[in-house]
């Protein structure tokens, strides 16, 4: 059990040495989340009232209900003389929302949305086969992130540009 403290302590001493000092770059500790975003587009959102998305990948499904949220645009407020930068939400007419999976890869996936219309009615079921995207926003040093966004309108879906 002593070597294993002993063993505990090197290595995390030594982990914190190789993030540490001249050269090292920073990673934002921000987690990933696995899922799929869906964006229904302005002038679909007034008739959307109830979402339910089925995303297939790697031979598995996980379907539900998606909770939607009004969406929103960022507006850019500037710069001050000192370097602060700001921007602030502006609501643009979408409706948002996710579908949590378990995992996410860069496979080809098929999404398929369904529900119903504000008056009850049930909507157009429509899907899309596409591959999630891979990115690397901080840098390569600092790893990978997978991203599956959709975007639903009239026609049907769309793989979502700019994600």
């Amino acid at each position: 059990m002593r070597t294993r403290g002993l063993l505990l302590a090197l290595l995390t001493t030594a982990a914190l040495t190789t993030g540490c000092g001249p050269g090292a770059i920073a990673c934002p500790a921000i987690a990933q989340a696995t899922a799929v975003s869906v964006t229904i587009a302005a002038d679909y959102a007034p008739l959307v009232g109830t979402l339910h998305v089925k995303a297939c990948q790697d031979g598995t499904c996980k379907e539900g209900p998606v909770e939607l949220a009004p969406g929103s645009a960022s507006i850019d407020k500037g710069c001050t003389p000192d370097g602060v930068c700001s921007a602030t939400a502006s609501p643009d007419g979408t409706k948002v929302g996710m579908l949590m999976l378990d995992t996410l890869t860069e496979s080809a996936m098929t999404v398929t949305a369904s529900g119903a219309g504000a008056d009850g009615s049930a909507l157009p079921v429509r899907t899309l086969e596409f591959r999630p995207r891979a990115d690397y926003p901080f840098g390569e040093q600092c790893g990978r992130f997978i991203s599956a966004s959709v975007t639903l309108d009239a026609a049907g879906l769309s793989e979502a540009r700019g994600s």
